[in-house]
């Protein structure tokens, strides 16, 4: 039952993971704040974080939970146990620079409105960007770790 278990766990971890880091990739190729005029930034950003702003944390505590499981069932194995435990620090990153720096600036624009714009929005908005750039580098790199772990998991699997 165990391996079942294993490759469950591992099945739904690099979905939800993959999930995350696609939403986040998928905001910076496709929105880029800085060609928006203050009322359409306001007006995006407010939809956006309506829209994420509880699904992504939910995810990716949940991709956290599952690989800190993960972990603990290969504590046996030296390899995917490093591998797992890395792609852990690289998701928890992701987590901490959103909690800590974007959603206070999210937090802030939600109160905003398109006649009430304060002067630095621009300050806010190019900060909020680069620490978006920052999760997103975390969470592929949460994902390609995670999927290491996995082929690495599954190769001592093989061999025993």
């Amino acid at each position: 039952m165990r391996p079942a278990l294993n490759s469950a766990l591992q099945l739904v971890d690099i979905l939800v993971i993959s999930l995350v880091a696609g939403s986040i990739f998928g905001i910076w190729r496709g929105y880029n704040p800085s060609t928006y005029s203050a009322e359409t930034f306001v007006e995006v950003h407010q939809g956006a974080v309506r829209g994420l702003n509880v699904l992504l944390p939910v995810m990716g505590l949940t991709a956290i939970v599952l690989t800190l499981l993960l972990m603990f069932l290969s504590r046996s194995k030296a390899r995917p146990f490093r591998l797992y435990f890395a792609a852990l620090l690289a998701m928890v990153a992701a987590g901490l620079v959103t909690r800590l720096f974007n959603q206070p600036i999210n937090a802030e624009v939600m109160d905003w409105t398109a006649d009430a714009i304060p002067d630095n929005w621009t300050e806010l908005r190019d900060a909020w960007w680069r620490w978006h750039i920052v999760r997103l580098i975390c969470a592929v790199a949460a994902v390609v770790i995670l999927i290491a772990a996995v082929f690495a998991d599954r190769d001592r699997v093989k061999k025993t």
